[in-house]
């Protein structure tokens, strides 16, 4: 997995870190790119409002999201630039511990694979 502080410093900010989270602190302005990097499960909160475009294997979603919301984050790889005319800023807490696999009773760290969903959900 390429980290997102290490392949994007000028955007990435290392918050809080343990033996259970990471929490980055992540910033640009209109019209900056990030390249490509991943993340695991993770929550992000926003903490302004924001339009992206994120881009993965070939795939691309548009995000617009306002300030002060919670969204989940499916482990994932991802490029993205900031489509609209405000800075982006948000947080990501970052899932350390593996996702629990219900099918066979045991715990699996989720991959960042381009087939799983691209951006944030609300679930």
């Amino acid at each position: 997995m390429a980290d997102p502080i290490a392949v994007n410093p000028q955007h990435y900010r290392l918050v809080f870190e343990n033996e259970r989270v990471r929490v980055l602190e992540y910033s640009d302005g209109p019209g900056e790119s990030t390249g490509s990097h991943s993340h695991p499960d993770s929550v992000m909160v926003t903490l302004s409002s924001f339009a992206r475009r994120l881009q993965s294997g070939g795939r691309e979603v548009n995000v617009e999201l306002p300030a002060g919301q919670a969204r989940w984050l499916d482990a994932q790889e991802h490029s993205g630039t900031n489509t609209g005319t405000t800075p982006t800023h948000c947080l990501f807490i970052e899932l350390k511990e593996p996702r629990p696999d219900t099918s066979r009773g045991e715990e699996q760290h989720a991959p960042a694979t381009q087939a799983g969903r691209l951006g944030p959900t609300i679930s």
